[in-house]
């Protein structure tokens, strides 16, 4: 009988096996004990010598048996390992080998699970530190007497008053404009007109490579030094902080590490959502596809949100993933400055934000100042404050250091970091195109339909030359990268329009290379395949005199990116941003030659690719 509350069987007090219940024993004496019987113990002991002889003359007959069945194994259990050639099959969220396992959700042995397909193994995730609980029911203020009026959150709270502009004239808040850190929007657009798909066109094909959600701060970030200072200098007993500072008095420095935050998670599902909206209609049912990402943790997290959010909770009847290992010295193009030692070097772009950074927040630095006693408050001190604000806001909900800088302050935060990616990871940087290289050429291989075979990026070749792991018959392919790679993947396409030097001494006003606008948290570039019954002119318009045509069309966080004006074999007077595909491919062939990822990853450099504005096109000079 099973208990109604707990939902378990009561342990029963009845021995089944025995035929006096155990209750009806206590107080009473033992049944008597049986007599011994010569007779039945000689019979007793002729049967057993019997069977043991039968046992022992059979049991090798039985094993020879099992060994020759036709499969080599022994009641179903390989004494050697297999040699068979048959392809591992898909199996929830991993690979298992055929035979092994039914895909009904029993217990399936690890061990087979090879290291490609395996989610669960986390030896390559990375820093997985939680940092404090929200708790902004609690915690969130405002003050209408200083103009904070109360506004629900959508969950963050970003309706934040900022000195120096009135942001709903504006019409962008704070949190639209910081760089990499901004919270997963539409871009604003990257100057091309938006427009419908044209009667006979059809979407056939789609490669998105997606950034991981909002995230904690990297380990040894300077957000992190920041609130070890002011801890060490609360320990000594001097820090005070007073104004619009004071709060620093009680405040802790409590962030996590690395993984993605829940925003982040909501991110990346509301993105499956999206893709699911957009391109649901190019999965079939009937197949289940392979997606990629890595194994750090905030990346395959990204990726199964993704997957719940475009197939549901279920999704791995649909999708199995793939983990790249992302260590340094691995091949992964997802992340491929790690196999790229020079990146390491380029520091151009980060001298670059370090004069602007001294540049635009001197007023600030002198404010804050002011209002601490007891610590040596400097620019960096500032910098770190300004960061804190999108971390905290993405962590806790909301953060107090936003209220701390001007509307225009701002401005240049985001500056800032258009300048480090531009320098670092960009057309900027002597290892931009390098680094991208092997995305671009995956890309490129899927759309001619043949696996990579060859060396010269820092792709996988073992992944890339197997259609189990780098398949060719999709209509839907979904990976995981990060920001600065993804940077560096619009230039080994050659996306000239995000070259051009900025400048680290004057902030120029709008401007192409803008980093909220490429890769704010969940950024996703789709690549769009579509063929159209006749040509389409530049206008739009259908050329009767020719057939079908197929087009590519680049969508950066929802807005076009248009081809022919980075790739001189596209046709830069179109209206739409598409590029014909065998033009577009054309284009890509010389893409490797000009990323020289050789040279740029490994090679020694002359001492001008070190400066910030020698670099120009993404490669060593």
């Amino acid at each position: 009988m099973r208990n109604p509350t707990s939902g378990y069987a009561p342990v029963s007090t009845t021995d089944e096996d025995n035929a006096y219940p155990m209750d009806d024993l206590a107080g009473k004496p033992l049944p008597p004990t049986p007599q011994f019987n010569p007779r039945a113990f000689r019979i007793y002991r002729r049967d057993l010598v019997s069977f043991s002889l039968s046992f022992l003359v059979s049991l090798p007959l039985v094993l020879l048996l099992a060994l020759f069945t036709g499969d080599g194994s022994l009641f179903g259990y390989h004494s050697s390992p297999s040699t068979t050639t048959t392809s591992p099959k898909p199996n929830g969220k991993f690979i298992v080998p055929s035979g092994v396992g039914h895909g009904d959700g029993g217990c399936e042995p690890t061990s087979t699970v090879p290291q490609y397909f395996n989610t669960e193994d986390g030896k390559w995730a990375g820093p997985t530190v939680t940092g404090k609980a929200g708790f902004m029911a609690q915690t969130r203020e405002w003050d209408l007497e200083k103009g904070k009026t109360w506004a629900p959150n959508e969950p963050l709270q970003t309706q934040v008053p900022v000195l120096g502009g009135d942001q709903s004239g504006k019409g962008q808040s704070i949190f639209d404009q910081i760089g990499y850190l901004t919270p997963y929007r539409p871009s604003n657009g990257f100057g091309v007109e938006e427009y419908p798909m044209p009667d006979g066109a059809e979407i056939v094909q789609v490669q998105m490579v997606s950034r991981h959600g909002s995230r904690y701060p990297e380990v040894g970030s300077r957000i992190d030094a920041l609130g070890r200072r002011i801890k060490e200098a609360k320990t000594k007993g001097k820090f005070k902080a007073n104004g619009e500072l004071g709060f620093l008095n009680s405040w802790e420095y409590e962030l996590g590490a690395e993984i993605m935050v829940p925003k982040g998670r909501q991110e990346l599902f509301d993105s499956g959502v999206l893709h699911a909206y957009m391109y649901g209609k190019l999965y079939n049912p009937n197949s289940k596809i392979i997606v990629r990402t890595t194994t750090q943790d905030r990346m395959l997290k990204s990726a199964e949100n993704f997957m719940a959010g475009f197939f549901g909770l279920e999704w791995t009847n649909n999708a199995t993933i793939e983990v790249i290992i992302e260590d340094a010295g691995y091949n992964n193009s997802l992340a491929g400055y790690l196999n790229c030692p020079n990146r390491d070097k380029v520091h151009g772009g980060s001298d670059a934000q370090q004069t602007w950074v001294r540049t635009y927040l001197q007023n600030a630095t002198e404010r804050m100042k002011d209002l601490v006693e007891g610590y040596d408050w400097t620019v960096d001190d500032t910098y770190a404050a300004q960061t804190m604000c999108p971390y905290e806001t993405v962590s806790y909900g909301f953060s107090k250091f936003c209220e701390l800088f001007t509307h225009e302050e701002w401005l240049h935060f985001g500056y800032s970091i258009d300048l480090s990616f531009y320098g670092n990871d960009g057309f900027g940087s002597p290892v931009g195109r390098a680094i991208g290289l092997g995305y671009q050429q995956e890309v490129v291989a899927r759309l001619q339909n043949h696996t990579l075979g060859y060396s010269g990026s820092q792709i996988n070749v073992t992944l890339d030359n197997n259609t189990g792991t780098f398949p060719l018959n999709q209509s839907l392919y979904f990976d995981f990268s990060h920001d600065t790679n993804i940077i560096s993947i619009l230039a080994a396409f050659g996306l000239t329009q995000f070259a051009g030097t900025l400048d680290p001494r004057e902030y120029p006003g709008q401007h192409n290379f803008t980093v909220s606008d490429m890769t704010p948290f969940g950024a996703r570039l789709d690549i769009e395949i579509i063929k159209t019954e006749k040509p389409l002119l530049a206008n739009r318009e259908a050329d009767e005199t020719g057939g079908e045509t197929k087009y590519v069309h680049f969508v950066l966080n929802q807005r076009t990116v248009h081809l022919g004006w980075s790739l001189e074999e596209c046709d830069g007077e179109r209206k739409d941003g598409w590029c014909e595909l065998g033009a577009f491919l054309k284009a890509q062939k010389r893409m490797g030659e000009m990323a020289r990822y050789e040279e740029a990853c490994h090679g020694e450099w002359d001492a001008k690719n070190w400066e910030y504005g020698h670099v120009l096109d993404g490669a060593p000079v």
